[in-house]
């Protein structure tokens, strides 16, 4: 076998010169047989090999990506210590620098005018005195239209840093406009470049750095040297002139953010400082000790221990959850943090906690209904959207979760119907159609009922849903069935299949028959008086040719035929209307109405609901009329002795026999009887002529 796997490994190996030798050298075909059972086994050995390696290579591949998404924690983790020990080290030399201006103003002066190269050289000059970065501030506002009752002058505020950008829309990454943003030392106001005055400047918008985030945005080109700044709930994406200036902005925007937060960090504690309260007068109450006791402790229970490690790690936990699009991680965190502040008391602490918090919050809420989305891919079914469903209730948003889910399924099953194939026989696409459409539609029930069982007030929305997505089917059932004027037989076959379809959903407690029967009723309706008006018709064409002559059919088995025909209409007494040999003693017209009549009766039964009685009971009014007022008319002008006895019997035919048949049948698929065809077989004539008239009116 190893020689063999050899021989047929080596790089000079021929399959055509290999067979011609191994023939030559065989006694007969069973040596062929036992080599090709050796090659036979080789190959399978191989192909088990090939599966062995390739598993083994997936799951070191499977392996490794675990060990990647690790290192990015790790590394995102690091970055973010690193980030805050740069804080830190920035913070003791500025506090550093601070004590070395207080004891030399001068020297004070001098290194701020050369340390901060983003001023102008009029700030510069002034840079030693608040005044003058005050005055740098108002010079450049004053160029700005529509910002000086919107930023009022308040001590401390100064201009940091500011410049021409380009701004660019995040969806289609199209740009919008040319921006002057000026960044102050607590907060960003862009404004924008007013067209005819070169150096003015028209307010756009003013953001306190508390709630704003700056994004670095990878170039992609030709999009390069852009960042983004979010503030919620929108978000904005600049472009700068290069990668120096942007990279510039990127870290003045972060360092003055760091400095705002510290100044404020320091505000407060200032504020929380205990003052020395005023020295009260010696009480010579004995119970003054005992309720200095009790307020003690009260003042220890304000405090909250927000210094726990898995508090202090919590929003970058969340990050990483959100990168990693570990959801239920995420909400888990977040459910252990309400749980544990649950009782607490609400503290400036537990505020500041909070709202960072509420912003990875809603980045997971964003996240969450991306999942959602109609854009993403709307294979593997309603299951596919359980995770992002499930999340988005446990965090309070069942009513926005409802609202996705069913735009989803809706999405998904608008692309099934689109992508049926449009089939030649009507039937079978109906067929076709019918599946997909209340597959899909029983599917998503019971993942709503699982996804949604403990909202009831979300089982509206899913039955307004529902509604809305019958009318796309019945949009698209309309359209092949009735629009490209099917016969009557093929629409009611379609139209049966389609409402036994419907009755699957009441498995799950939902019935929309009504909802289709209300939507097919005006298509229904259209298709019965256009196939009542052709049988009208073709009934008064055969009338105009009518000679009132008995039939012959020529042979029996024509006979037979017609025999089988009337009676499949109901008509079982045609025996006594039948001659000697092949004779019928009734007329060509009289018959070919009668199988007419039947035949539209009985598919209109199929198609019949309360709502169309009226339409399908006065269709069978004016058909029948047509007939009995020709026999009537025929009768009264005929003047032949023998042929009136003819058509009295025909007559009779037609009173006696067709519209009792068709009295019952109607009475049969109803389930009530119509007074409107009784009265038509009771009467002795339908309608009065002038008996002096030769002229017919029908």
């Amino acid at each position: 076998g190893s020689r063999l796997r050899r021989q047929l490994e080596s790089g000079g190996f021929a399959a055509g010169e290999y067979v011609k030798q191994l023939s030559q050298q065989s006694d007969g075909d069973r040596d062929l047989q036992e080599h090709r059972q050796r090659i036979q086994a080789l190959s399978e050995e191989t192909a088990q090999s090939l599966k062995r390696n390739v598993y083994q290579n997936y799951r070191q591949f499977i392996e490794t990506a675990r060990e990647i998404s690790y290192l990015e924690s790790e590394m995102y983790q690091l970055s973010h210590i690193l980030t805050e020990q740069k804080g830190i080290m920035e913070a003791v030399t500025q506090a550093l620098l601070l004590q070395a201006d207080r004891d030399d103003p001068a020297l004070g002066a001098r290194r701020a005018a050369a340390a901060d190269p983003f001023l102008p050289l009029s700030a510069k000059e002034a840079a030693a005195s608040e005044e003058g970065r005050q005055r740098t501030l108002t010079t450049l506002l004053e160029k700005v239209e529509g910002c000086r009752d919107l930023l009022p002058e308040s001590p401390g505020k100064y201009l940091v840093y500011n410049g021409d950008l380009v701004e660019y829309d995040a969806d289609h990454m199209a740009q919008i406009q040319r921006v002057h943003a000026f960044l102050m030392n607590d907060c960003l106001l862009v404004a924008t470049a007013l067209p005819n005055r070169r150096g003015a400047y028209r307010y756009d918008a003013l953001y306190p750095l508390d709630g704003l985030a700056v994004v670095n945005v990878k170039d992609n080109p030709p999009m390069k040297d852009m960042f983004k700044l979010l503030m919620f709930p929108e978000s904005r994406i600049f472009q700068a002139e290069n990668a120096k200036i942007k990279k510039e902005w990127l870290e003045v925007l972060e360092e003055t953010k760091r400095n705002r937060a510290l100044s404020e960090k320091r505000r407060l504690e200032q504020e929380a400082l205990p003052r020395p309260a005023p020295t009260p007068p010696e009480s010579t109450n004995p119970f003054d000790e005992e309720e200095e006791e009790e307020e003690e402790p009260f003042a220890e229970e304000e405090v909250v221990d927000l210094s726990l490690e898995w508090i202090q790690e919590l929003p970058e936990d969340l990050d990483v959850c959100i990168a990693q699009r570990d959801f239920e991680g995420a909400v888990d965190l977040l459910d252990k943090l309400n749980e544990y502040l649950g009782d607490k008391p609400v503290s400036q602490p537990v505020k500041e906690l909070r709202a960072k918090v509420d912003e990875r919050v809603r980045q997971l809420t964003d996240v969450l209904v991306f999942e959602l989305s109609p854009d993403r891919s709307l294979r593997g079914g309603p299951r596919a959207t359980r995770r992002a469903v499930s999340q988005l209730i446990r965090l309070g948003q069942s009513t926005k979760a409802c609202e996705l889910f069913l735009k989803n399924r809706a999405a998904a099953v608008h692309t099934a119907i689109r992508q049926l194939r449009i089939e030649g026989a009507t039937l079978l696409y109906i067929h076709k159609l019918c599946h997909v459409f209340f597959t899909s539609l029983l599917e998503t029930a019971r993942e709503f009922e699982t996804d949604f069982a403990g909202n009831n007030g979300c089982y509206s929305a899913f039955v307004v849903w529902a509604r809305s997505s019958m009318r796309m089917f019945v949009d698209a059932f309309s359209k092949q069935v009735f629009d490209s004027k099917e016969s009557l037989s093929t629409a009611a076959e379609c139209v049966k299949v389609a409402k036994e379809h419907c009755k699957q959903l009441s498995e799950i407690g939902l019935d929309l028959t009504f909802i289709i029967h209300a939507l097919l009723v005006k298509d229904i309706k259209g298709a019965l008086q256009s196939y009542k008006d052709i049988i009208i018709e073709a009934t008064k064409h055969r009338n105009s040719e009518e000679m009132w002559r008995r039939m012959n059919l020529m042979t029996p088995e024509a006979l037979g035929k017609l025999r089988e025909e009337m009676k499949s209409c109901g008509v079982g007494s045609f025996d006594q209307y039948t001659g000697d040999d092949c004779w019928v003693n009734l007329s060509y017209t009289v018959v070919a109405f009668t199988k007419q009549t039947m035949a539209f009766l009985e598919e209109a039964l199929k198609l019949y609901f309360p709502e169309l009685h009226m339409v399908l009971l006065e269709s069978l009014v004016e058909i029948i009329l047509v007939a009995v007022q020709h026999v009537d008319y025929s009768l009264r002008c005929e003047q032949d002795p023998e042929k009136k006895a003819f058509i009295r019997q025909n007559a009779s035919f037609l009173y006696e026999t067709v519209l009792p048949v068709v009295e019952k049948r109607f009475e049969e698929g109803v389930g009530k009887p119509a007074k409107q065809l009784q009265d038509l077989r009771n009467a002795s004539r339908l309608m009065r002529v002038n008996p002096e008239s030769t002229t017919s009116v029908v």
